[in-house]
């Protein structure tokens, strides 16, 4: 019996799509898609704490990969992995999905982030191309192709609003009515675009390609989103967050965020996500931490300090723990969505204290690799970390041997 995924079960003038049946012969595609997810803790994490003083699989496990033990083989840690020519300290943030040079001097110019290259090859196949947040802040890790960065949601009650809410009719209609006319101010811009190009020199013609190709992606996610305000939104046993008031609860905020990115996944809303975990100068309220975490992340060796930094630290590989667990407890055909997804975490920073950007503490887990062990490479000669990005981009079906800085399509002895 062939299976169309676009047949639906109507009901009382309801229509809602089926999910995808093996029985029905759903291709290997549709019963496990791939998706990713990019996480940045832009304070970075103590190397002493992250790192084994081993490597192999036979690694003892550090401070913090204590914490994920129960996902051992479902995960991989990195050392000794950079950005080559990305430096400025915090600037770093900016490159972290990009890997674009120099972030800090006023002449930069970003690229597009390792999600947003995605998009354009699975981000049609669900309601929300990618979802880009941050936790704590307005600064994203999305970019266009253009080098501009994606606006991100920051508040969970909006987000879940998003996700999982439906309008009324006449919201929907609005929506949609709304989305129609923004279509046809695009279709305008690209056709007043086109006349142009005959007086463009060639140097300009590159910047005018990146122009037009923005405008019709734009045109194109709009048609979608049409198509996608008409159809209901999943529903979900999982209640609307009350949003945590002010900045200092880093951990609390991020860890409602990391509860919706795991429903957006299991109910296939989205298969990309980036979120940037943001520290504050405020004091958390972590037992045992009485100065601020931007304040402790730049330490200077300092032995109270490191101890309330580390304190702060454990709360983030709990609740990273925490959402490789959900992930890794939902069935899907004989794999789990952590084996459908791969959960990149990391840093701009190596070293907060001294704004280093190498060095970077770099964890993989999901995505169907053979994980179980900690990849150390040379501390002084870093391998590119966008050898890693280019074997993730892989794994989404994406036809590429470069991304970014890569030097190679691999990193050595990971698959």
């Amino acid at each position: 019996m062939k299976f169309n995924r676009r047949q639906f079960i109507k009901a009382s003038g309801v229509a809602f799509a089926l999910p995808v049946f093996e029985s029905f012969g759903a291709t290997e595609k549709q019963l496990n898609p791939k998706r990713m997810v990019a996480i940045c803790n832009n304070l970075s994490l103590l190397t002493d704490n992250f790192k084994p003083v081993d490597s192999g699989r036979d690694y003892t496990p550090s401070r913090y990969l204590n914490f994920l033990q129960d996902y051992r083989n479902k995960f991989t840690s990195f050392s000794g992995v950079f950005h080559p020519e990305v430096d400025g300290g915090h600037s770093g943030e900016k490159s972290f999905l990009t890997c674009a040079a120099h972030p800090a001097l006023g002449s930069f110019k970003n690229s597009i982030s390792l999600d947003q290259l995605a998009v354009d090859h699975i981000g049609s196949e669900t309601r929300f191309p990618s979802l880009v947040l941050t936790s704590n802040g307005p600064r994203s890790l999305s970019w266009t192709r253009a080098g501009v960065p994606i606006p991100a949601d920051q508040t969970p009650s909006r987000l879940y609003s998003k996700l999982f809410i439906n309008g009324s009719k006449a919201e929907v209609d609005k929506q949609v009515l709304r989305l129609k006319m923004g279509k046809s101010v695009m279709d305008s811009i690209y056709g007043k675009a086109k006349r142009l190009e005959k007086q463009l020199t060639a140097a300009d013609k590159e910047k005018f390609d990146e122009y037009v190709t923005s405008v019709r992606q734009v045109e194109k996610q709009m048609v979608r989103m049409q198509e996608w305000e008409k159809k209901p939104k999943p529903k979900v046993d999982y209640k609307k967050p009350k949003d945590i008031p002010g900045r200092a609860d880093v951990i609390g905020k991020a860890g409602l965020m990391f509860d919706l990115m795991h429903l957006a996944l299991k109910t296939d809303s989205t298969r990309l996500i980036t979120i940037n975990m943001q520290g504050e100068f405020i004091v958390p309220p972590v037992e045992g931490v009485t100065e601020g975490y931007h304040t402790l992340s730049h330490n200077g060796r300092n032995k109270d300090k490191l101890r309330q930094l580390a304190l702060i630290e454990d709360e983030h590989m709990k609740i990273f723990r925490d959402f490789l667990g959900k992930l890794d407890g939902v069935q899907e055909a004989g794999k789990t969505l952590l084996d459908n997804t791969m959960v990149l975490y990391g840093s701009n920073m190596g070293n907060a204290s001294s704004h280093d950007n190498r060095n970077l503490p770099v964890i993989l887990a999901g995505g169907g690799f053979k994980h179980g062990q900690h990849l150390a490479y040379d501390p002084i000669r870093n391998e590119a970390l966008a050898n890693l990005f280019v074997t993730m981009l892989q794994n989404l079906g994406v036809e590429t041997d470069k991304f970014g800085s890569s030097t190679r399509g691999y990193l050595k002895g990971f698959e």
